[in-house]
């Protein structure tokens, strides 16, 4: 079992910054390799992967989000973070933390966060 606490979400202005932690707790030394990931979910639309990285430190970016977006990891805490920058009003999702076992990319995430709601005012 995995635990994710996620953090920081709230409101900004456009071209603002927030940074997102999560915090991973649990079962994960049990993992030889593993990924995190952000997923984000706004109104009437899909849940969509924003960044993973990887327990080598690998990253890997939703499309040209990466241009703004930076994903990271703090192995010594299994925490991740990730960075926004210049966001946008269509940034405003819940944005969930997600943990996938024997991954690189996070693509079936195993366990989830219960989110943070991030909302870009223009």
């Amino acid at each position: 079992q995995v635990d994710l606490v996620e953090s920081g979400g709230g409101s900004v202005q456009a071209g603002g910054s927030l940074t997102l932690s999560c915090e991973a707790s649990g079962s994960i030394s049990m993992y030889s390799r593993y990924c995190m990931a952000w997923f984000r979910q706004a109104p009437g639309k899909e849940r969509e992967r924003v960044a993973a990285v990887d327990s080598d430190g690998g990253t890997s970016y939703q499309g040209t989000l990466h241009a703004r977006f930076t994903i990271s990891k703090d192995s010594s805490k299994d925490i991740a973070y990730l960075r926004m920058s210049n966001l946008r009003s269509e940034d405003t999702a819940i944005y969930y933390c997600a943990f996938e076992r024997l991954s690189r990319l996070c693509g079936t995430p195993n366990y989830w966060g219960q989110g943070t709601q991030v909302t870009v005012s223009s």
